[in-house]
């Protein structure tokens, strides 16, 4: 094989483990977060380096929830300072600050991903977030966790402080892909299985919310051409735009009612321009 070849592979190999060991995990995860939509709070999520893309992922996307917010933090990204985030992840004290900007609460729930589940800054979020009643749900690598000691003075690792731990299958060092000439491995797999997980327990979520009598909202993407539309219109009459979330602008004509409706999201992120004249009116956007 390759090295594609070898890293779809070895991909797919964790993704079918992350399905078939930590089913009941994920599924008691769902069950959490179905419980905190039924009753009306919140998903969060929050992740250092390249997991705050987990974070992320949760948030303001396509069939995604809208009670969902990521805890982002540019000095822990990468995209500004790289090393200093690397740096900063290790600091004791810094998540405290971080989670006071959120109005997190008791029945919230939480997903704090790291793939080596070692450092202080999402430990000490993880611990925080059970403090303040909220659910958390630890995604991390157990096999790379397993193998270095914690960096936060408790000697504790994000494994060991979360209400519920998901596997994400990968190996010590994440990269899977051995070459010659290379001094280390090359393909990181986390994302891949951290994006899943996380979409798992959201899908997931959302049906057990339903069977609790309650639709959660959800974004629809705003590069469609709104087949969406006329299905809500259909169930829910024109009320249902109170229903939508994200950035839209329609116009919908009902035939058989004579009626036409133009409706745009309440922010006027997308415009909605109108002139009437000359016996009639004419609109754009």
């Amino acid at each position: 094989m390759n090295a594609y070849e070898k890293y779809y592979a070895a991909a797919r190999e964790q993704l079918e483990k992350v399905f078939a060991t930590q089913r009941t995990a994920i599924e008691q995860a769902a069950a959490w977060l179905g419980e905190a939509l039924a009753n009306d709070r919140w998903l969060y999520a929050f992740g250092t380096g390249h997991s705050h893309m987990l974070a992320e992922e949760i948030f303001y996307r396509a069939g995604g929830l809208a009670h969902a917010v990521p805890l982002l933090d540019d000095r822990l990204m990468l995209h500004k300072e790289a090393i200093a985030a690397t740096y900063l992840e290790r600091q004791e004290g810094y998540a405290a600050g971080l989670l006071k900007l959120y109005p997190v609460e008791r029945g919230d729930a939480l997903i704090v991903a790291s793939n080596s589940g070692r450092n202080a800054v999402p430990v000490e979020l993880a611990f925080l977030g059970r403090e303040r009643g909220m659910k958390v749900i630890v995604i991390t690598n157990l096999a790379h966790t397993r193998a270095w000691p914690s960096r936060q003075s408790s000697g504790k690792k994000l494994a060991d402080v979360g209400d519920l731990v998901i596997d994400n299958g990968g190996v010590e060092g994440d990269a899977c892909v051995e070459l010659a000439g290379m001094p280390s491995a090359i393909g990181p797999t986390s994302s891949i299985t951290g994006a899943f997980i996380v979409n798992a327990i959201v899908v997931q979520g959302i049906e057990n919310a339903l069977a609790c009598g309650v639709a959660p909202e959800i974004y629809i993407s705003s590069n469609t051409d709104g087949e969406v539309i006329p299905h809500l219109y259909e169930e829910h009459g024109p009320d249902f735009v109170e229903r939508l979330n994200g950035i839209f602008a329609f116009a919908l004509w009902d035939g058989r009612r004579q009626a036409l409706m133009l409706a745009r999201d309440q922010l006027g992120v997308k415009p909605l321009y109108l002139h009437s004249g000359g016996g009639g009116i004419r609109f754009a956007s």
